[in-house]
Formats: structure tokens, C-alpha cells, sequence
């Protein structure tokens, strides 16, 4: 598969998803989308009932493997950018920590995802947060400009992690930190997983090694790396794609790295 193919492809399935013409979740299988459902996901990810209620309606599009914000330390004040922002569920959990003085800035590659997210901002009420449409791997933002960077799901998904690392690495101030919930390979990829457009489109086949992600966050310049694989996350990876043993293969993680104090872009 060619990088672009991929891209494409990745673009189109969230296009659809966006405008409601696929299923709502990792793996590219079929998922329940009623109420219930979605609020016991989100507990699993690791969202709090409280969480869940606060966010307007159609933000949590059940296409996370983890919960960044709760790992992320925000403060108020903070500039938070969050890569593949997808309806917003992030932005708007992030926008209740860093409060009226902070900034959220959620962008996504997807122009109807944009869309989505900013009428969901729109409607409940968010003037801190905004919605950018540009890729992860050329972040739509300022060198030195953001104390966090969050993600959910969404770096396995780029054909060029090591640049959106470094594009990150970039966009951050000096001290700021990352904050990633994501899938990461747990041992090789066979290669008819990693051929696979709909397994990669759902989030797995492009998983990196942890030894290999740790490699690109350090290459980018980050320290403090701490990548903290969750074995319960293959509970419900193993339902994405039931039947294919994914979950043998792949683990939710939260990643976390800093930009040190005197390092600059």
C-alpha cells in the first residue's frame, strides 16, 4: 500500500463516519451506536460517567482506545492541541481543565469531522476551543506554542509517525509534554494484517513497536518517555474485529514524553 492510498483511505472512512454512513468505532467492524453502549465504551477508555454527561451531543463518536486528558496534567491557562480531534470529545474535556483562559485546539485532516466539531463547540457553548483542518504530520499551528499535545487513536494511523513527532516536538514550548493514547504492537504484525486497508483504517495495522515508538520519540528530540501498555485494553480490542485474535497482537497505551526546558524547535 502506497502512503497516499493509505491517507486517502483514512480520510474517506472518516468522512463517512462523520456524516453518519459508518460505524462508530475502531477495527472497521460493526458497533452499537445507542446511548448505553456508548457510556459503558467510554467507561472501559477510561472516561468518567461525569465525563460522558458533559459533552454535547454527537462529540464522542466512539473512536478512542484511551482517555489522553486524564493523563495529560492539564492547568489552567494551558494551550492544549489535539491531533486528530474528530467530533471533539477531548477538546471539550481538555477546555473544562484549562478553563476560560486556556486554549484548545483540536485539528483533524477530515473536513467534515471539522465540520462536526465545530458546530458541537458551536452548540454547547466553547469559545476557548477551536477546530483546524490540516494533517498531523504539518500541524496548523505556531513553533513554541502549546504546553500540551493530546491524542486518542490516531498516530497509528499516520504513514510518517517520525515526522509527526518531530511536528509536534516543534509545536510545543519548551517543557511542554505529550500526552497520547494510542495503539501499539505488542509483536510483529503478521503481513496480511499489516496489508489489510479496513484493518488499518480501524486503527491496528499501522500499530508501531514499543521499542520502535520509543526510538521515534527519542529521535524527535523528547525525553522522559514513558509508554505503559494496557492489558486490559485487549477486552475490548478482541470485540473490533471479533474472531481475528487482534488483541494478540496490539494493546492500548498511554505515552507520555517532554520537551526539555532548553530545547528549542
Amino acid at each position: 500500500m502506497h502512503d497516499e492510498e493509505i491517507r486517502g483511505a483514512v480520510r474517506n472512512r472518516y468522512g463517512e463516519i462523520a456524516k453518519g454512513n459508518a460505524s462508530r468505532c475502531c477495527g472497521g467492524g460493526s458497533c452499537e451506536t445507542d446511548l448505553s453502549t456508548s457510556a459503558t465504551d467510554g467507561l472501559q477508555l477510561g472516561y468518567s460517567l461525569e465525563d460522558l454527561k458533559s459533552l454535547p451531543d454527537g462529540a464522542d463518536m466512539g473512536l478512542g482506545c484511551g482517555n489522553p486528558q486524564a493523563i495529560a496534567s492539564l492547568k489552567p491557562g494551558e494551550t492544549v492541541v489535539d491531533l486528530g480531534s474528530g467530533g471533539g470529545i477531548d477538546c471539550f474535556l481538555a477546555a473544562r481543565q484549562v478553563g476560560p483562559a486556556g486554549r484548545v485546539i483540536g485539528v483533524d485532516m477530515t473536513p467534515d469531522m471539522v465540520s462536526k466539531a465545530r458546530h458541537n463547540a458551536e452548540k454547547a457553548g466553547f469559545p476557548q476551543v477551536e477546530f483546524r483542518l490540516g494533517e498531523i504530520e504539518h500541524l496548523p499551528v505556531a513553533d513554541n506554542s502549546a504546553d500540551v499535545i493530546i491524542s486518542n487513536c490516531v498516530v497509528n494511523l499516520s504513514t510518517d509517525k517520525p515526522q509527526v513527532l518531530r511536528d509536534s516536538f516543534r509545536a510545543l514550548k519548551p517543557g511542554g509534554r505529550v500526552a497520547i493514547s494510542d495503539i501499539v504492537a505488542t509483536a510483529e504484525l503478521p503481513s496480511e494484517i499489516k496489508k489489510d486497508m479496513a484493518v488499518y483504517t480501524g486503527c491496528m495495522a499501522g500499530a508501531s513497536l514499543i521499542k520502535d515508538l520509543e526510538a521515534m520519540l527519542k529521535a524527535a528530540g523528547f525525553t522522559n518517555i514513558r509508554i505503559e501498555p494496557k492489558d486490559n485494553s485487549r477486552e475490548f480490542i478482541k470485540d473490533w474485529v471479533p474472531g481475528r485474535k487482534f488483541e494478540d497482537y496490539v494493546v492500548s497505551a498511554n505515552i507520555t514524553a517532554e520537551k526539555p526546558e532548553e530545547a528549542r524547535s
